[in-house]
């Protein structure tokens, strides 16, 4: 009888350690995933926003249809992306393109000039500050959660019930090799 009692001792024991083991998993993932929500939020605003800053550039910029175009298709392709690595990698494209258009923009004095363009752009640049801040949120909350995932003993429960590494939302590849070179300065 006292092996019997031994063993359901353990087993009690094993019990008790994994539910808040689990539970603390459950939280950083949902965490996560309402981090992710907030972005999404901004991310509206942002593709909202998009269609009208180009109608109002497209008047200043005939020659630079192709960039808008591209700025279109990636914008669309943002908004249909499904998943969160997915959505990921179409905003990060969409951020370079945008990132572009911005430096394009300045050769043009009489858009810079115009009273619709400047507000659009202000409120380009809020959307983009709140998305800057609600991403820094998200890998923070992303952080917790890998770190959950892959510490002892929590890594033994999370591969139990399929939690795994999540990828921060980052740069991306073209804007990291921007950003890894040294500024150009000229006079």
């Amino acid at each position: 009888m006292s092996t019997f009692l031994i063993v359901v001792i353990v087993v009690v024991a094993l019990i008790l350690m994994i539910i808040p083991l689990y539970n603390r998993l459950v939280r950083y993932r949902n965490n996560r995933e309402n981090a992710f929500a907030n972005i999404d939020v901004q991310l509206k605003q942002r593709h909202d926003l998009i269609p009208q800053l180009v109608e109002t550039v497209r008047g200043y910029m005939k020659h630079e249809a192709a960039t808008l175009e591209k700025i279109t298709q990636a914008r669309n392709t943002a908004v249909a992306a499904q998943g969160i690595d997915q959505k990921i990698a179409a905003e990060n494209q969409l951020s370079s393109l945008l990132s572009g258009f911005r430096v394009t923009m300045e050769a043009y004095p009489d858009l810079k000039a115009s009273a619709n363009f400047m507000q659009l752009q202000e409120e380009m640049s809020d959307i983009e500050n709140k998305l800057a801040a609600a991403r820094r949120y998200f890998n923070s909350a992303t952080k917790e959660y890998n770190n959950a995932v892959e510490v002892f003993p929590a890594n033994i429960v999370a591969s139990l019930f399929g939690f795994k590494r999540e990828t921060m939302f980052d740069v991306g590849e073209e804007q990291r090799a921007v950003l890894d070179e040294p500024p150009k300065v000229s006079f």
